[in-house]
């Protein structure tokens, strides 16, 4: 989170409403019992290796929230008046250095994640492009590339809690690979 962030508050259909934010300096309003719903933008960035099929994974540095655990290759709160698809290429940009633009974007699903909280995945094939990855917002400290196959027992051993107990997302990822020829 930086300072002064101002995050788009959504009805519960998963339309912004429009001038409506909350600001991120109050806490999160899952934490703070508000009945307000902010969204987060995810993305995955895969590529066929050597290793065949592998997930980008980013540590957390030892600065934020969840310190030393492993994440989703990019992922934030949107900002007052971004789109969720403008929120995941800023969100790549800041965290691991990633150009990616919005025609990469493969949105694999959207989801009420709790009463407080839409999240927006997408994944974006990074097969063959140049790996210059930065942490220029001091977020990350490293990023790994996992094999898919391992994807479970890595989770499970190295992800943020959060990610652990969220079986859905990885189903919903692996159905995506399935149905595009990937796995």
């Amino acid at each position: 989170m930086h300072e002064n962030e101002v995050w788009q508050i959504f009805a519960s259909n998963g339309e912004p409403i429009l001038g409506s934010g909350w600001d991120a300096a109050l806490d999160n309003p899952e934490v703070s019992g508000s009945d307000k719903i902010v969204g987060a933008a995810m993305v995955f960035l895969y590529r066929h290796g050597e290793n065949g099929l592998e997930l980008l994974w980013q540590k957390r540095s030892e600065e934020v929230t969840f310190p030393g655990a492993f994440d989703i290759s990019a992922a934030g709160h949107i900002n007052l008046g971004e789109s969720p698809v403008e929120a995941t290429i800023r969100e790549a940009r800041e965290e691991i250095g990633a150009d990616i633009t919005a025609e990469d974007l493969c949105a694999v699903m959207v989801r009420m994640v709790n009463r407080n909280r839409f999240a927006w995945l997408y994944l974006v094939d990074f097969t063959g492009r140049e790996e210059n990855f930065r942490f220029d917002d001091q977020e990350v400290s490293e990023v790994r590339w996992v094999p898919f196959f391992k994807t479970e027992e890595f989770r499970m051993k190295y992800a943020k809690p959060s990610l652990r107990e969220d079986d859905l997302t990885f189903e919903c990822i692996k159905d995506w690979f399935l149905q595009h020829g990937d796995l």
